[in-house]
């Protein structure tokens, strides 16, 4: 189910605080539906792998780190790469950090120091990277080392999955900074975004996937009609 009315930021934060607050929904619900829809989109599309997914600090690491889990139970050789440092995680995205974490799959961490280098070559002989950097909240240009990275995602050869939106591409205006992660594909949650609509966003979302993430309907035709 998607509706008619696309979200700003303050829309997107009130549907994930009244789905916990008044609804009862446990963000862990939240996140693995999310995630386990941008799974379903990647399969959809074709991924066999290998996949590389590009981590930040948010939920929307989070999110990347359910991609993850979901990818590998499908057979897909599936990486993790830290931007953000595991430490500052919080929440939701802790949790499931902790959760991979366990589960072996194969992680590197570069949120200590940034290797330019070294992250290129994790890049290479991937055929997706999933962008889980920066998530709707996110304001202004990317900073260091983010935006060395965004670079090298854009330059690599494979096709690039945004999750909720491209990192570094303003939640409301659409408009891109310097760096931003032009996406072949985005999936983003409960309804479009503002800003999706603004005619700079086209060449960075690519094809916009809208997922249901499981948030009542009452609530979001409530905020969208707001």
């Amino acid at each position: 189910m998607t509706f008619p009315h696309p979200l700003s930021r303050t829309d997107v934060r009130d549907v994930d605080r009244r789905a916990i607050d008044e609804y009862g929904m446990s963000g862990l619900v939240l996140m693995e539906n999310a995630g386990r829809g941008c799974t379903d989109v990647l399969c959809q599309l074709g991924c066999r792998g290998p996949v590389t997914i590009v981590c930040g600090k948010g939920n929307n690491a989070g999110d990347g780190f359910v991609i993850a889990r979901h990818l590998d139970l499908r057979n897909v050789s599936v990486r993790v790469i830290l931007l953000g440092a595991a430490a500052d995680l919080r929440g939701d995205a802790a949790a499931n950090y902790a959760i991979l974490a366990r589960s072996g799959l194969a992680m590197v961490d570069h949120s200590g120091q940034f290797d330019e280098a070294a992250f290129d070559a994790q890049l290479a002989g991937a055929q997706w990277i999933v962008d889980a950097l920066l998530g709707t909240g996110s304001t202004g240009a990317p900073r260091p080392p983010f935006d060395a990275a965004i670079r090298q995602i854009n330059a690599a050869h494979a096709k690039r999955l945004a999750v909720d939106l491209p990192s570094g591409l303003d939640c409301d205006t659409g408009e891109p900074a310097d760096t931003t992660v032009r996406a072949d594909h985005t999936c983003t949650f409960v309804a479009s975004k503002i800003g999706f609509n603004n005619p700079n966003a086209s060449a960075y979302v690519g094809k916009v996937h809208v997922l249901d993430i499981g948030a009542p309907r009452r609530l979001v035709e409530e905020i969208a009609g707001s």
